[in-house]
């Protein structure tokens, strides 16, 4: 990890803004409507890009920032639930995953996933008041929401990663 100079911090609060940009662009770009109301979308391909390249906050940011403009646009009634959901989805990621091992970014998506589709299902169930029924129908598209954005953003990692100038690494 770099030492925390004031030039590390305004480099992680630009990252923070550029990747938050993309993962809204990401989540609006492609927009796979369900029949729940919600839809599917690439921004989680963004999310773990931020998440497992640079700092956890940057990740953290990015998924709930960049996510949470996404659905005030599209779909404000989950605006504040994914602020949190995705925020705490990207900060996950990026605190698990060590950046040198692709066995460590997929466990980092993995529990970040969990967190995402269980965050999702307990807002709908218990703050949204759907049935039990309608918040499950929509886990399995979560669930390949976040395999894509794995199978996507983890090699996307990768090659970031050894193009990266040592200013940029975390």
């Amino acid at each position: 990890m770099k030492s925390k100079t004031p030039e590390y911090y305004l480099i992680q609060l630009a990252l923070s803004a550029v990747m938050a940009a993309l993962v809204f662009v990401a989540t609006m770009i492609i927009r796979i409507p369900n029949w729940m109301g919600g839809y599917f979308n690439f921004g989680d391909v963004l999310i773990f890009v931020s998440a497992l390249t640079f700092d956890p906050l940057v990740g953290g940011f990015a998924g709930g920032v960049g996510s949470a403009l996404a659905d005030v646009v599209g779909f404000p009634v989950f605006a504040i639930p994914t602020l949190v959901i995705k925020g705490i989805e990207g900060l996950l990621a990026g605190l698990i995953t060590n950046r040198k091992s692709i066995y460590r970014d997929i466990l980092a998506v993995i529990v970040a996933g969990v967190e995402m589709v269980l965050g999702y299902f307990l807002v709908e169930y218990y703050a949204l008041g759907w049935t039990f029924e309608m918040a499950l129908s929509e886990i399995p598209l979560n669930i390949v929401q976040i395999v894509l954005g794995g199978v996507v953003g983890i090699p996307i990692t990768v090659f970031i990663r050894k193009r990266l100038p040592e200013i940029l690494k975390y």
